[in-house]
């Protein structure tokens, strides 16, 4: 949900978020499996600090679509009032939408907008994770000598599915040791992970959940479409590679990597600007455990841009893709 002012095409954060609902809404009618909300607090863009606002929001106008929350930065969070938080929103969704990258955060200037000490985050997130799961079990949190029980129960039996997120091998560790499910940013971590897991005696945790591109964008000319994306998706990548120098990585965040200029972003592998029958190669050459994700307002996209994307990838693609047993046709 950044909404940077890179010209006159760029949207106001107002109608970037109803951009946002309407696309969720479209998606699901389609056949979409789930919308991934993150969160970043402080950030000059106005990135999406609230994604437990937007995730109501999203549960209002959809009735199957998955919730992630990739990631949730627990220590930014009161445990007791977040537990409360995702339980109503875990009612309004109903059993099994909402699912919680439990993220850390790596950006001391957002502990300093929350008061909270960078040297002590390790123990304040996993404090939060207790509390989260206590909470949701319906057993009492104490909190400075006294229990507190936290009402109402969320719909789904525990609570919503809680995972560690993570960029480090400790964050595996963390996850094994609480009996957790894991989300790192590489299969490298992942796999480390399930070693970690067998080691300690627990059951195989599946396959890594990879995806495709950080950004599909579909289009009949991607030369006449490279020129309006650019500004945003630099100005995406850009900053989460210089947000990663504050982790001590440099130049990449994930799949986020520095460009400089129109020529590096068209090599970047995980932007995809192509035709229908490119999309639809490449699609069927990801296999069939591999998720195919949009981004479709990534960088405050022009909205108008970022829905003929989506309309083309629905009426060229998305039928080739079912046709190919890939996906159920739209509703099903």
């Amino acid at each position: 949900m950044r909404a940077p002012v890179l010209g006159p095409e760029s949207p106001a954060p107002r109608d970037l978020y109803r951009a946002a609902l309407e696309q969720c809404a479209w998606a699901e009618e389609r056949g979409f499996d789930a919308v991934y909300l993150a969160e970043h607090h402080g950030a000059d863009d106005g990135y999406c600090p609230s994604p437990v606002t937007l995730a109501a929001a999203v549960a209002g106008r959809t009735a199957r679509l998955e919730l992630h929350f990739s990631a949730l930065i627990l220590p930014m969070h009161d445990p007791v009032r977040l537990a409360e938080d995702l339980a109503v929103l875990d009612l309004i969704a109903g059993p099994g939408r909402v699912h919680v990258y439990a993220g850390m955060g790596y950006r001391p200037h957002e502990y300093a907008m929350f008061g909270v000490d960078f040297a002590d985050r390790v123990r304040v997130y996993e404090t939060a994770l207790d509390v989260l799961r206590r909470a949701w079990s319906g057993r009492p949190v104490m909190r400075d000598g006294q229990q507190i029980t936290v009402t109402p129960m969320p719909a789904t039996p525990g609570g919503p599915r809680l995972y560690v997120a993570g960029s480090a091998r400790p964050s595996a560790r963390r996850a094994v040791r609480m009996g957790l499910g894991y989300r790192p940013v590489s299969e490298e971590l992942y796999r480390y992970y399930v070693e970690e897991a067998a080691r300690a005696g627990l059951p195989d945790p599946g396959p890594f959940p990879a995806h495709g591109p950080g950004f599909l964008h579909v289009t009949e000319d991607p030369e006449r479409d490279w020129p309006r994306l650019a500004p945003h998706l630099m100005h995406a990548t850009n900053l989460y590679a210089q947000w990663a120098t504050e982790r001590g990585r440099d130049g990449e965040n994930g799949y986020w990597r520095t460009n400089d200029g129109l020529e590096e972003l068209k090599k970047d592998p995980s932007l995809w600007v192509v035709t229908p029958e490119e999309c639809l190669r490449r699609c069927l050459a990801l296999g069939t455990d591999w998720e195919l994700r949009f981004h479709p307002l990534l960088g405050g996209l022009p909205i108008e841009l970022s829905w003929a994307g989506l309309e083309l990838f629905e009426a060229k693609v998305l039928p080739a893709l079912a046709e190919a047993g890939r996906r159920p046709p739209a509703g099903k």
